[in-house]
């Protein structure tokens, strides 16, 4: 591949690239930062739509870029090693940076195409804190052929840095969408025919139930205190995962862990 020339970002789009950090600023921008090799690419190979990059950044001498930037080189500038610094948030930066729009949230024509599936799957997440175990469940919910992800206001911006990282390149596979309040949006749920399943330490045995129904909305809680008071007492069943062995040797799982076994168990028995 012939190399190609590669503009300088200017300083006013360095400073605005770098407050990105901030959900605020992201929120306001209606932007978000991608940051490594894996993350950019795979984000950039499956974009909804060429308008969703704004720009690729690489640290000048990189050469990796050149193997899948070739189709958006207008939107790709260099930057220094200092510049690099200023927006890099891992250790050891790869020195390739994308800058990408959200994804604009679902219009409540949209929400209610959704609930009318025969068979659908909604993941919900309920005050989960770490944006590790956001994006690692957004990912895995793709996996499972979930619908949608639905967040409380508590819960870890999807388009924090280590969320996007952990779902790695995943965001634009699957509707998301924030809401202030999560029971509210539960019942709007049942409204259409969905049974609320919420996971709980204080649930029933997973196996105690023969099946489930086509159109289910799966609540993983917070991690320290589980789901919340208002979300429990709309849900139509509780359910725990029973642990194996002939004692409990830890008090719960991860909650991207526990995603992962319940959306198995929703999907696939």
């Amino acid at each position: 591949m012939k190399p190609f020339a590669i503009a300088p970002l200017s300083k006013a789009k360095l400073q605005k690239y770098a407050r990105l950090h901030q959900k605020k600023f992201r929120d306001q921008e209606g932007l978000f930062l991608a940051e490594g090799l894996r993350t950019v690419r795979e984000l950039c190979l499956n974009l909804p739509g060429e308008e969703m990059l704004v720009a690729l950044l690489v640290r000048e001498g990189e050469s990796e870029v050149a193997r899948f930037a070739q189709p958006w080189k207008g939107k790709l500038f260099s930057i220094s090693e200092k510049e690099c610094s200023r927006i890099a948030e891992t250790a050891t930066s790869q020195g390739i940076f994308g800058v990408f729009r959200q994804q604009p949230s679902p219009d409540p024509a949209a929400k209610t195409l959704l609930a009318k599936s025969v068979r659908s799957l909604i993941v919900v997440l309920d005050e989960v804190q770490d944006p590790g175990n956001v994006g690692t469940i957004l990912r895995t919910a793709v996996w499972f052929g979930a619908d949608a992800i639905v967040c409380s206001s508590g819960t870890a911006d999807r388009y924090n840095a280590k969320a996007v990282r952990s779902c790695a390149g995943s965001i634009y596979a699957i509707n998301h969408y924030g809401v202030d309040r999560l029971d509210l949006e539960l019942r709007r749920f049942q409204d259409q025919g969905f049974c609320i399943v919420g996971s709980s330490l204080e649930g029933k045995d997973f196996r105690e139930f023969s099946s489930w129904p086509e159109k289910q909305v799966l609540v993983i809680g917070n991690e320290a205190n589980g789901i919340s008071e208002a979300v429990r007492a709309v849900a139509d069943r509780l359910v725990r995962i029973p642990h194996g062995g002939t004692s409990v040797r830890v008090e719960s799982l991860n909650a991207s862990v526990s995603a992962a076994i319940l959306m198995e168990r929703l999907t696939l028995s």
